[in-house]
């Protein structure tokens, strides 16, 4: 079939708010109510110790290295990589 004029372009708007807001609430209730969001940063700063604990002298070096290029986080709190 083949039609000699195009269709004219109808415009199409969503507004994602409730959505977003329903999506939110699922979060929270997914997480529930013994959630600590300061005990899970808190858990993730000990296991990033962890992590990086116990390096010999040459891994030291590299890691130093890797948080002076923002590769890596530095063991600061709040720490986030510049990259």
């Amino acid at each position: 079939m083949c039609q000699d004029h195009e269709a004219p372009l109808t415009s199409f708007t969503i507004d994602l708010t409730l959505e977003e807001a329903r999506r939110r609430a699922e979060v929270m209730a997914a997480l529930g109510p013994d959630w600590d969001p300061v005990e899970v940063i808190r858990g993730e700063d000990e296991a990033y110790a962890l992590l990086y604990s116990g390096l010999d002298e040459e891994q030291r070096r590299t890691y130093d290295a890797l948080v002076a290029a923002g590769v890596l986080t530095g063991e600061e709190p709040g720490r986030a990589a510049s990259h």
